[in-house]
């Protein structure tokens, strides 16, 4: 197959030769002309690392039905993501055995299945302080456990790449080299650990913060606090949630920044009612809220739970909050988080040999606006639907 559009990172409209990987890469002879033309790019499809749910199914359900897990996964590829790391919350053990068990059946069987590229196990093992916490629920806090983590990893098939954990446990330490040497990534998270806790973890093998900023006490020293350190370690990679409501922009701003572009990702931290109606839903064993400023919380609190982020407005925020050039915007989405969450064939952009995950969009640098035309996962068109 072929396509075409502009490469953001020439500026050139080249056109894209696929089967399930790129086998070329080249200028166009005749450049297409028009103002349709002017406007259209290419890119590799985006990588979220932390979706819990969307399009009103919750992948932290053990009952959510393979065919409705396949129907969001359609609507995630119409925002141009094409892998993603479905994330499982902190809750009871049955729970959470349960709802990777049913993601990991729905990999193998359903068509779509290939797009859930590995799994995101964001907690049980953070802060059960209020703030730090966030909206997990209060009473499945608990410290790193490595037999329940390999059961955990059994019912997932092995799926389990990334794990958020807070290294305020004294087990913290032992149990991130554990995983590490598994092949685990490990990320800081939902935690109060003070500066030498974070250091440990970080000689441990963590490598990255999970939504930094977000999850934390509403008050903090100046100096020194959790967020800081974790800005200042140069072997963390940071996540951040910018939808304009988690995050100021001063505060990303300054982020961006402490970690540098080659060290910051985009996440959605998108929940079951990501692209739906606002009203009543459920995240896991929690209620919340999705409200018409896009806002998603605990359901009767101010505290946020997740959000409704779509991915291609991620990209647009995060051009309009901080400035980013379209470029930088897309690497924070695709090789940024494929190199922190080890996805091979998907570190190098648009080049041979890499993975055939393309997004064709357009892009108007007056309004900063991006709208998905196509997306293809492993060559295959996902968006619209064939």
């Amino acid at each position: 197959m072929k396509c075409n559009g502009i490469d953001p990172s020439t500026g050139e409209q080249v056109e894209i030769s696929f089967d399930n990987f790129i086998t070329g890469v080249d200028p166009l002879v005749y450049p297409l002309a028009g103002q349709a033309a002017d406007s259209i790019y290419i890119a590799p499809g985006w990588i979220d690392l932390q979706v819990n749910g969307f399009a009103g199914v919750d992948y932290n359900s053990p009952s959510a039905s393979h065919e409705e897990i396949s129907r969001s996964i359609r609507a995630i590829f119409a925002t141009g993501v094409t892998r993603f790391f479905p994330t499982v919350i902190t809750g009871s053990p049955e729970n959470m055995l349960g709802a990777l068990r049913n993601l990991a059946e729905a990999k193998a069987s359903i068509l779509e299945g290939a797009a859930m590229e590995a799994f995101h196990v964001e907690g049980p093992y953070i802060s059960p302080d209020d703030g730090p916490r966030g909206a997990h629920p209060r009473g499945w806090a608990r410290p790193p456990d490595l037999e329940e983590f390999r059961s955990f990893q059994d019912a997932a098939q092995g799926h389990i790449r990334l794990i958020t954990l807070s290294p305020e446990w004294p087990e913290a330490p032992g149990f991130i080299e554990t995983v590490v040497r598994e092949g685990v990534v490990v990320s800081i998270g939902h935690t109060r650990a003070c500066a030498d806790e974070l250091a440990a973890a970080v000689s441990a093998g963590a490598t990255l913060s999970t939504h930094i900023g977000n999850g934390a006490h509403s008050t903090l020293p100046r100096h020194p606090n959790y967020i800081w350190e974790q800005l200042a370690e140069e072997r963390l990679a940071a996540s951040f949630i910018v939808d304009g409501i988690h995050l100021p922009k001063s505060f990303l701003n300054v982020a961006l920044r402490a970690k540098g572009l080659e060290r910051a990702i985009l996440v959605t931290d998108a929940v079951m009612p990501a692209g739906c109606a606002p009203g009543q839903y459920k995240l896991g064993e929690i209620d919340v809220e999705l409200h018409a400023d896009g806002s998603v919380r605990l359901t009767g609190e101010k505290r946020l739970a997740g959000s409704a982020l779509r991915m291609d407005e991620a990209i647009q925020n995060v051009m309009k909050l901080a400035g980013l050039r379209l470029l930088d915007a897309i690497t924070l989405a695709t090789r940024n988080p494929a190199r922190v969450g080890r996805i091979p064939y998907r570190q190098r952009g648009l080049n041979t040999g890499e993975r055939a995950d393309l997004v064709r969009f357009s892009f108007d640098e007056t309004s900063g606006k991006i709208r998905v035309l196509e997306t293809f996962a492993d060559g295959r068109p996902v968006f619209p639907s064939p």
